[in-house]
């Protein structure tokens, strides 16, 4: 692999390559690119410590942490840190400290844009503002290592991650890709990782996000201290979606077969211990560290056994611990090329969660249109602006009635967004998640590509709306709209983006009763969705 990111890779003998075809993972901390002519530096004294920088980074180099005064003995001289300011650490006084790798940065901006603290005393700043990197380049790294050296928040330690402000202290498994500088997409996957990333296994269809996920000699994928973090693999277009419940499938046999066993060899393993292995609900992170250490515990009891169903079960008892089973791609795949695949495997019932990363457009191939581009919008085979409106992928699992669906931005509510993942994840049963995912494709200014996804939910394109068949068991409606009428007329978000615009030039009248109609269009399928909201749920 050094061989490979220094340039070198054709010198490989193909003996040097992995027999089984895998790769180690957490191998872009090597790359460096240091491509960034400025990047963000911190501001303690003006930050609220919101997290909200953190969550939104596309490639994982701004991170935060809390420590005792103790672990920062060591610090150098002028180590930013602050009080921290939560309030589960009220009566254990602890130090915030937030980070930037400024040699993995691309300088997309983002963060400064959704920082939401403005210094009072020099109008124009805020908690965190670009500077030239070459200023802050070495105490940037020198910075950096120290913090790495820090220790990483404890998944289960009374601190609830159901917040945007807590979140923002579990270390990220997917960082510093190759994605484009302001790429939408990657922060929902980095969310992902940091939820779920140590127990999560993923198959990725081919696109964007395999090609940022898994491009030679690197990937993203990353590893905790323990050594655990996702599993990923790449499948073509046309068969994620079953390829992923086949890792579903063999999954649930496996776990299976792994309690077969624990049965069989109960009496070897004492009852309490067979017993509690097989009746844990696993629900939090408390619960699923209380399972590991029943596997370690287990592990060291058939340490010494030679029998065939030990040796089996000593293999498979990590299976005992509940896994996280994503289907991750793009609008290409899940709206278009793959939706026969898709739909199979949303009607199979599996706990399986799709993550739908849409650009509405085929952004990795070179923006072609997809059944996912919205109406009025230019691509290519659509140059006259697209006639027909966006295909409703939601709405269609919704039919289904066990499907979780949400429809997700997290530039409009980055809360909305964190609520819906983890809600996804609990679902026991098949999953979709829609995220609005703004490209370079859409011709914006990238960095103001979180303020473009607010727009597209304040004009009622984008109704934010989680469908969770739970509620409906209950006798309630399923259906929670999350976001207000449209507040904006649909132009007002559309012609900031040059898919929009560039009809309006070449072709005003075409522009504009195309125009006419996506406003239509938009009003239509929010009373469609504010009427399904409003109805009663017989008992």
């Amino acid at each position: 692999t050094a061989v490979m990111i220094s340039g070198n890779g054709d010198d490989l003998p193909v003996s040097a390559l992995p027999v089984d075809g895998t790769y180690p993972t957490a191998t872009t901390q090597w790359e460096k690119r240091n491509i960034a002519l400025e990047v963000p530096v911190w501001d303690p004294d003006v930050c609220i410590q919101c997290g909200k920088c953190v969550m939104v980074c596309p490639h994982s180099v701004i991170r935060g942490k809390v420590v005792s005064d103790a672990e920062l003995a060591d610090a150098p001289d002028d180590f930013l840190v602050a009080d921290a300011r939560f309030r589960e650490f009220k009566n254990d006084p602890k130090q915030y400290t937030l980070q930037v790798s400024v040699e993995d940065c691309t300088g997309c901006q983002l963060c400064v844009e959704v920082c939401p603290a403005k210094n009072k005393q020099q109008v124009g700043l805020k908690a965190i503002n670009m500077t030239p990197e070459v200023e802050v380049h070495d105490k940037g790294v020198r910075d950096w290592e120290y913090f790495l050296s820090l220790p990483e928040a404890p998944r289960s330690n009374g601190l609830a991650y159901t917040n945007v402000k807590n979140v923002q202290l579990l270390q990220p498994l997917f960082e510093f890709s190759g994605a484009c500088a302001g790429c939408g997409e990657t922060p929902y996957l980095k969310l992902v990782s940091q939820l779920f990333g140590d127990r999560a296994l993923i198959a990725n269809a081919t696109g964007c996000s395999s090609i940022y996920g898994g491009n030679m000699p690197t990937t993203p994928w990353a590893v905790n201290s323990e050594g655990r973090g996702p599993a990923w693999s790449n499948s073509l277009f046309e068969d994620n979606a079953e390829f992923g419940l086949g890792m579903r499938i063999t999954l649930d046999k496996q776990i299976e077969y792994a309690a077969e066993l624990v049965l069989r060899l109960r009496d070897d393993s004492g009852a309490d211990l067979a017993d509690a292995l097989l009746e844990a609900e696993q629900k939090s992170e408390a619960d699923i560290q209380a399972q590991r250490a029943r596997v370690e515990q287990l592990r060291a009891i058939l340490e010494s056994d030679d029998s065939t169903a030990a040796r089996d079960l000593y293999s498979l008892a990590d299976k005992l611990v509940k896994k996280s089973m994503w289907i991750v791609g793009g609008d290409g795949w899940a709206y278009d090329i793959g939706y026969g695949g898709l739909d199979h495997v949303l009607a199979s019932g599996r706990n399986v969660n799709v993550l739908v990363l849409d650009t509405e457009v085929y952004s990795n191939t070179g923006g072609q249109a997809s059944k996912a581009t919205p109406l009025a919008a230019v691509a290519k085979f659509a140059a006259g602006g697209k006639p027909t409106a966006k295909k409703d992928l939601g709405m269609m699992a919704m039919s289904y009635g066990n499907v979780y669906v949400a429809r997700i931005a997290m530039g409009a509510s980055d809360r909305q967004t964190l609520n819906a993942i983890i809600e996804a994840e609990s679902y026991d049963g098949p999953s979709l998640i829609i995220a609005y995912s703004h490209c370079i494709a859409h011709g914006i200014n990238m960095a103001k590509g979180m303020d473009q996804q607010k727009l597209a939910v304040d004009s009622g394109y984008w109704p934010l709306y989680r469908f969770d068949p739970r509620l409906g068991e209950e006798q309630k409606n399923p259906l929670q709209l999350d976001s207000k009428p449209p507040r904006i007329p649909f132009k007002e978000y559309a012609y900031n983006e040059n898919r929009y615009r560039m009809l309006a030039a070449s072709d005003p009248a075409a522009a504009a009763e195309l125009m006419t109609a996506a406003q239509k269009a938009v009003w239509d399928r929010w009373h469609q969705y504010e009427e399904l909201a409003k109805q009663e749920v017989a008992e």
